[in-house]
């Protein structure tokens, strides 16, 4: 079974997560999203300008595999810890990444918003949150980088401490989401989006990037560098 599927058309990357009912990310899929982010950054801007991230319907991901998480400190540290590598990247590539949210995005699957330079969801009866608290879990410290990073401040602190879950509007007034659309329109209005990151030299992108987010890029680096090979307590730290 594929977990990660990605299509190049019209220089974008198009990746699909697909893994069961809902779409968690376990260790293959956060290594094979990392390899298509390689991927399009090895390829150039001739071939691919943007990625643009999306899952199945109704979910774009519930989170990490609370298999592995629950398999014990390491295997949780490692899962972790990768997720927090996977982000950091997307924030700080040479390559624009855009999110399609089809649905629920919760705990890891928010952060995955989080790390995304747009972030178009579909409107309907979904979560979207970092629900960590609600569930004994305290978020580790790059995922504090990261909210503190793109979430509004009116909604930082009851949204990472107070595990708030929005609805998509809520979201996008939160920072999770930029946009809003109807379900019919998801994918043709995040293609659009991902043009538009497409069309924009990537020198010149890339030079934004490490002028705007250099401070926060090096915090979330060396958060995730601290937690590397560490056992990963969820409920102590």
């Amino acid at each position: 079974m594929t977990l990660v599927t990605t299509e190049i058309r019209d220089r974008i990357a198009h990746v699909t997560i697909d893994h069961g009912k809902a779409n968690t990310l376990s260790s293959e899929v956060v290594a094979a999203l990392d390899t298509a982010l390689t991927d399009a950054e090895k390829a150039g801007e001739g071939t691919v300008g943007a990625m643009l991230i999306t899952g199945t319907p109704g979910f774009l991901s519930g989170g990490f595999d609370l298999e592995e998480i629950k398999a014990g400190p390491e295997s949780a540290g490692r899962l972790v810890t990768a997720g927090g590598a996977l982000f950091t990247r997307m924030y700080g590539s040479s390559v624009p990444v855009v999110v399609a949210c089809p649905g629920h995005a919760i705990a890891a699957g928010a952060l995955l918003l989080l790390g995304a330079d747009e972030r178009i969801g579909t409107a309907g009866k979904f979560k979207i949150g970092l629900i960590e608290t609600q569930i004994g879990m305290v978020l580790p410290r790059w995922a504090v980088e990261m909210a503190q990073e793109r979430l509004d401040k009116r909604h930082e602190q009851i949204a990472t401490v107070g595990a708030r879950s929005y609805d998509p509007i809520g979201a996008r007034n939160a920072g999770f989401l930029d946009e809003v659309v109807e379900p019919d329109e998801l994918l043709d209005r995040a293609t659009a989006a991902a043009t538009y990151w497409a069309n924009l030299p990537r020198a010149a992108y890339a030079g934004q990037v490490k002028m705007l987010r250099a401070a926060r890029l090096a915090k979330l680096n060396a958060a995730v560098d601290a937690d590397r090979g560490r056992a990963f307590d969820v409920a102590a730290e």
